[in-house]
């Protein structure tokens, strides 16, 4: 598996804390907030597979780009960028070590603290 950041993810992620898309909320709450599997397919029907891979951070180069294996590290609901879920996949790309990924994450999660702090 060759994962790696998805550059143009990281911008709109950075975007859209830019205009204030954002929820500021718990590290916990991301298993709450994360997107299911039928809101995932929803967005995939209305909008496709270019704008779906927007809202992940990292791409595994291996796994076809119309697949939704292709894309890991979710950070949003696909209106806004969460905090949790942006804690939750820095912590899953230290873990996995996933370097470019989780310095991508701190920079996010400084931005978002920031922002309301």
């Amino acid at each position: 598996m060759t994962v790696k950041l998805n550059e143009k993810a990281f911008e709109h992620a950075k975007n859209l804390i830019r205009k204030g898309q954002t929820t500021k909320d718990e590290r916990d709450d991301w298993s709450e907030h994360a997107p299911t599997a039928a809101q995932q397919n929803a967005y995939l029907d209305k909008h496709g597979w270019r704008d779906y891979g927007l809202w992940f951070l990292g791409v595994d180069s291996e796994m076809d780009e119309e697949t939704k294996g292709h894309y890991e590290f979710p950070y949003g609901d696909f209106r806004r960028v969460h905090r949790c879920g942006v804690i939750s996949a820095e912590s899953r790309a230290a873990q996995y070590d996933h370097a470019e990924i989780q310095h991508a994450l701190e920079e996010l999660h400084e931005m978002l603290d920031g922002a309301h702090g």
